[in-house]
């Protein structure tokens, strides 16, 4: 398929279409309505400037978290799927879209200059966790915390009724867990969930 073929899909049909040839490795059957991305953007911490993507799909996310008030330069998308990829950068040529594996954040981030002080607040999360092995969810989320900063935390939606990292992983990590809200107006359903570290105690969160 021509990129200008693939760029008059609607967004839903790419997706679809990728979650078709790849059901393992792509979470979601339809992008993140406005809602949950309301829902999540208001977990952000306060004061929070830079942010990591994991999984951005076709950039429902990235589209809120500018319309917050992100900065293009101060907002990192990791996404893995080679035609999902390629729409972020030509829908958002002045974001930082990085095509890897999650699991190799720690160096996607230092190349990309989130490193040190210029590490990020917060992650927000699209990638299927529920269904993913203990080790992959070891991996992905042990790579999320090096790169955020002390009092970061990552913010993840889930279609199940549960929290989606295993509560065996979470121990490993040191990870603590909140809910925040179910948003039913989303295809399917979706809840939010905030990871910490379990020192972090009871950290404020809300709108920056």
């Amino acid at each position: 398929m021509s990129t200008l073929s693939r760029d008059t899909l609607p967004h839903w049909m790419l997706m679809l279409r990728q979650w078709l040839k790849h059901p393992r490795r792509t979470a979601a059957i339809m992008p993140s309505g406005p809602d949950l991305a309301i829902a999540m953007i208001a977990e952000l911490p306060a004061g929070t400037r830079r942010v990591i993507e994991l999984g951005g799909g076709t950039g429902a996310l990235t589209k809120a978290l500018l319309a917050h008030g992100i900065a293009a330069q101060d907002l990192l998308v990791v996404e893995l799927n080679d035609a999902m990829h390629a729409r972020l950068q030509r829908r958002f040529p002045q974001v930082r879209i990085a095509h890897g594996d999650a699991r190799q954040l720690r160096g996607i981030s230092v190349a990309q200059g989130f490193t040190g002080d210029d590490a990020a607040d917060a992650i927000i999360s699209g990638l299927g966790v529920l269904s993913m092995r203990r080790d992959l969810q070891r991996d992905i989320y042990a790579a999320a915390f090096d790169c955020l900063r002390p009092g970061g935390c990552l913010i993840q939606f889930t279609y199940g009724p549960q929290p989606p990292l295993a509560d065996e992983v979470a121990r490993e990590l040191g990870l603590e867990v909140s809910r925040g809200a179910f948003v039913l107006r989303n295809v399917p359903p979706a809840t939010v969930y905030v990871y910490r570290h379990a020192r972090q105690g009871q950290s404020a969160t809300g709108s920056a």
